[in-house]
């Protein structure tokens, strides 16, 4: 505590939290305090130990060792109830929406008793409704949460914890699925609120961000708080040296050297699904040894995209030809039988099951093969030494194959999908945000590992919100606004700026 803050300054504190998962130690005595209006991030590696701390706080789970205090107060362990009485609102890495209800009730879920809801609704809708436009979160109260995209989601997760006034905040990757615009939005309603003593622990990997948010910064690693630095002190380059203890080098693409068409859309067109934008007379050729880059807003087509290269789901009109032949029906079995590899954007709804084991997950699209399968039956042991090969080569920081997925940090999820996808050597990959919730670290692996598949002869699709590494990775650009697909745009050709005419959709009208 320095000279200027007192104790009525503080108004977290966290003394010596340690949390074990049997033989992993996810924290090991971490203590630090938080003033009122400040912004300190929380930076580390994908296991570093960020989210269980922050669990810990929220009450989601419960320490071996330590105490947490709020306000001076202690605060009852494993409660959230508690926390969020004592003025602790969270913003989760992972959703935790109901599906099956509308973005109001979500966001009411939790204040009233069930049988109060439908009463104050109006009140209710207004408050969400100034909310929304405060912070630049737009997103239609009465939609179903099953119908959104993943950065409507995303949106609504932020208005949940808004909603309840909470006066510290905890933002676990919060700005994952944003436009860099919602970011700027979102970032300048946060300074207004920590003005009038909201306090926020940030959570990002986004080092620019960190850099133009937060006071200070804390960087755990394998569990321990190994630095603290004010933010005006430090650099982006210093905090990744911080963060893996080592120099990062980020990937150089070469030239590419196109072959042949291996996927090719004409014209095609997709049914839309509920707020789902679908695909609008979609032209798009996959060439063998190139990355083609696709930027745009979140849920204007992307996923209708995503959705039909893996077979889930078929053209309603045009043509979608194959470079190895047509198939008979076009579905999941028939993508991987042809050789897509898919990194999916929920690495949680479609990409995992989260009670099945790191080595039933890591099979899950070759158990019908050898040397995993033999005469019918698993060969559960090569399974196991093949996932032990993908958990050491992708650093996926787990107890061990025999673990239940659920338990592990959302990047380090991610790192065994990514493990799964580039260890069967697809001829064509869909890379759907491949790198969102990953450490800078493990970023640069999975962006050497997408330029080593194209070098290798495959065919790459990479759907990112981050255009930035759009720009960085991709041979051709393509950029999807509402349904539609502008034209092929060469590395180097485009500005930002340019290619955010597109993303607005200007590019279309003035093209038309």
């Amino acid at each position: 505590m320095t000279d200027k803050t007192t104790a009525q300054d503080i108004v977290l504190r966290l003394n010596r939290i340690t949390k074990r998962f049997g033989s992993l130690t996810a924290n090991d005595g971490i203590s630090f305090e938080l003033r009122r209006g400040e912004v300190i991030a929380l930076l580390g590696e994908n296991g570093a130990g960020k989210t269980t701390l922050m669990n810990i706080l929220f009450g989601h789970y419960t320490a071996d060792e330590g105490t947490v205090e709020v306000f001076g107060q202690p605060l009852p362990p494993g409660e959230p109830g508690a926390a969020l009485a004592a003025g602790v609102g969270m913003v989760h890495q992972h959703f935790t929406l109901a599906d099956n209800m509308s973005v109001l009730d979500n966001i009411l879920l939790g204040t009233e008793p069930l049988w109060k809801l439908g009463m104050g609704r109006g009140a209710a809708r207004r408050k969400v409704s100034d909310l929304a436009r405060d912070f630049g979160l737009v997103v239609d109260p009465d939609a179903r949460i099953g119908s959104l995209s993943v950065g409507e989601r995303q949106r609504v997760e932020i208005l949940k914890a808004l909603y309840r006034d909470a006066r510290i905040l905890i933002l676990d990757e919060p700005t994952a699925v944003l436009t860099p615009q919602e970011t700027d939005a979102l970032f300048e309603t946060l300074q207004k609120a920590v003005a009038q003593g909201l306090s926020i622990i940030f959570i990002s990997h986004k080092l620019h961000e960190v850099m133009a948010i937060s006071q200070r910064v804390l960087v755990l690693r394998h569990g321990k708080l190994v630095g603290e630095v004010a933010t005006q002190a430090t650099d982006r380059h210093k905090l990744a040296e911080m963060m893996v203890g080592a120099e990062i080098t980020p990937p150089a693409p070469r030239e590419a050297r196109p072959g042949a068409v291996l996927m090719s859309l004409k014209a095609v067109s997709t049914a839309a699904r509920g707020n789902q934008t679908g695909l609008r007379a979609v032209d798009l050729d996959l060439r063998a040894g190139q990355i083609t880059g696709l930027a745009g807003v979140s849920g204007n087509g992307q996923g209708a995209l995503a959705d039909l290269l893996s077979g889930l789901e078929v053209p309603q009109s045009g043509e979608m030809h194959l470079a190895e032949g047509e198939t008979a029906r076009w579905t999941p079995r028939a993508a991987v039988a042809q050789g897509v590899g898919r990194i999916p954007e929920d690495r949680h709804k479609t990409g995992t099951i989260a009670d099945f084991s790191l080595t039933e997950n890591a099979v899950l699209e070759s158990y019908t093969k050898p040397p995993i399968a033999r005469r019918g039956w698993m060969n559960w042991r090569e399974a196991e030494d093949q996932t032990r090969a993908i958990i050491e080569k992708y650093d996926v920081r787990c107890p061990g194959p025999e673990a239940r997925i659920r338990l592990l940090s959302g990047g380090n999820m991610q790192k065994l999908i990514l493990g799964r996808v580039f260890e069967a050597a697809p001829r064509i990959i869909l890379a759907n945000q491949p790198v969102r919730g990953l450490d800078i670290g493990a970023v640069t692996y999975v962006q050497e590992q997408l330029i080593a598949a194209r070098d290798a002869g495959a065919a790459v699709l990479l759907i990112s919100e981050d255009l930035d590494e759009v720009l960085a990775l991709s041979d051709v650009i393509h950029v999807m606004s509402e349904g539609r697909l502008s034209p092929e745009f060469a590395r180097g050709t485009k500005t930002p700026a340019e290619l955010g005419v597109w993303m607005a959709g200007q590019g279309f009208d003035d093209a038309a």
